[in-house]
């Protein structure tokens, strides 16, 4: 119902393990960046997700898990058997590239992008070799808005930028902020 079109602006789309991370304004965002991605790439790509949306439903269990391959990461700390920096380390330790948001949900406010949670971080220091890719996704909070259940047919794109690395001595606020930045500069100018 949208025509993706991807900008390759800071890299080029070839098979190798990153860690693409994205502002998150609609359910829709995650399988639009893996759609968007070549077939080669789309294959090893996994994305992280809710646990408790994926889990919600029978028919939804069935999409996350077996279409998508998603790594699921309980959002409440208290209900938590897994730690949700392992569960991405492992999928990467298994040759998978990643889908990620660091906003933690999705951003229903005015504000560009909410604060990004510790994860990005925790996990570029635990696998330092992996690139972390900024992906500006626009648009797609107006195709699919939220509680609606027809989309609106608009073009989407989705800019993937120059890949950033946690570097040596660099403490979380400080790459946080810069991975923040880093996102937010892919943003048209003249869209969400």
């Amino acid at each position: 119902m949208t025509a993706p079109r991807a900008i390759w602006q800071g890299i080029e789309p070839i098979p190798v393990q990153r860690v693409y991370y994205a502002n998150h304004s609609s359910n829709g965002d995650f399988v639009l960046l893996w759609t968007v991605l070549p077939a080669p790439l789309r294959r090893r790509t996994r994305p992280v997700a809710a646990l408790d949306y994926w889990l919600a439903s029978p028919l939804r269990a069935f999409i996350g898990r077996e279409v998508f391959n998603a790594v699921l990461i309980d959002r409440r700390p208290e209900a938590r058997t897994e730690d949700p920096v392992a569960q991405m380390v492992a999928a990467l330790d298994q040759g998978a590239s990643l889908i990620l948001f660091p906003e933690g949900k999705r951003n229903s406010s005015d504000e560009v992008l909410l604060p990004f949670k510790s994860g990005l971080y925790h996990l570029a220091k635990a696998r330092p070799g992996v690139d972390l890719v900024p992906v500006w996704i626009a648009n797609l909070n107006k195709v699919m808005p939220k509680g609606e259940v027809i989309p609106v047919p608009l073009i989407c794109t989705l800019t993937f930028g120059a890949p950033l690395r946690l570097t040596e001595g660099e403490g979380k606020e400080v790459f946080l902020i810069r991975a923040a930045q880093a996102l937010r500069s892919l943003q048209p100018p003249d869209r969400p």
